[in-house]
């Protein structure tokens, strides 16, 4: 099982299902995304606590056991693995290798088959899907507050149709003016703390 460096599970905690929600979890296909490129290996969590391993069509079994803590133990004939809850929902799951920042990541195959092939793909997929909805307090007022992920970090702005002219912050102080890569928009240059173009 490949594993993989991510940064945008724990910033999508409270929008996950909790790792005992097992009608979730259990009988879906679960393709592993770390092993996509060279085979395709698709985890089945059976209600039974096995586990169906298909590499290319040829089948492991194995066993799984949710042991509470947001935990989950799979253990194969010859590894065991204990992992933590990264991110859960009916398309996405990532399991935070326990003491690791490394995840196995996992798309469901029956909800979106070949879309969402790569971490970059789900990455955007987690980012449009979630982070438009993030809101904050600012000045005393409700406004969405929209994170994007940029080549040089987390630039924040408030939502709007427009992003020309927006104040932009990075770390919660006024980005520091260059070229950045947002990954729907392009490249846009920053200037004192505003995006002009």
């Amino acid at each position: 099982m490949k594993t993989l460096i991510a940064d945008i599970f724990p910033k999508l905690q409270r929008f996950s299902q909790r790792l005992d929600n097992l009608t979730l979890l259990t009988n879906k296909h679960w393709v592993s995304l770390g092993d996509i490129q060279s085979s395709k290996i698709v985890y089945i969590f059976r209600s039974n606590n096995e586990l169906l391993i298909s590499t290319n069509g040829r089948v492991e079994k194995a066993s799984w056991d949710y042991i509470g803590n947001n935990s989950l133990l799979i253990e194969t004939a010859s590894k065991g693995y204990l992992f933590k809850h990264g991110f859960f929902d009916e398309n996405i799951l990532a399991l935070k290798i326990d003491g690791s920042k490394e995840y196995a990541v996992f798309v469901n195959e029956s909800k979106y088959g070949g879309e969402l092939n790569s971490i970059d793909k789900v990455s955007n997929f987690l980012k449009y899907n979630y982070f438009k909805s993030i809101s904050n307090d600012v000045s005393n007022n409700k406004r969405k507050i929209i994170q994007h992920h940029t080549d040089k970090g987390i630039l924040e702005t408030t939502e709007c149709d427009n992003l020309l002219g927006q104040d932009v912050y990075l770390n919660g102080q006024p980005a520091p003016d260059g070229l950045y890569k947002f990954p729907f928009f392009g490249i846009r240059v920053i200037r004192n703390g505003k995006i002009l173009r």
